[in-house]
């Protein structure tokens, strides 16, 4: 009965290294298909839109005295 168990666990562990192994492999990546005009590389205004600009939820900065 014992044996029976180890006999299972260890295939069970197998099959689960077997398939975590597997599921790490590398795959080839389709080549993407640009259009016929070239990409426009560095246009998109990215941090330019007001969105995470507020501190919402921060602790204000240091109060400095103006004299």
């Amino acid at each position: 009965m014992t044996v029976k168990k180890i006999v299972f666990a260890l295939g069970a562990t197998l099959a689960l290294v077997t398939v975590a192994n597997a599921a790490d492999l590398p795959r080839r990546q389709p080549v993407p298909v640009y259009p016929a005009e070239q990409a426009p590389i560095g246009k998109m205004p990215i941090g330019k839109s007001p969105a995470g600009k507020a501190p919402i939820g921060k602790a204000p900065g240091p109060v400095a005295a103006r004299y």
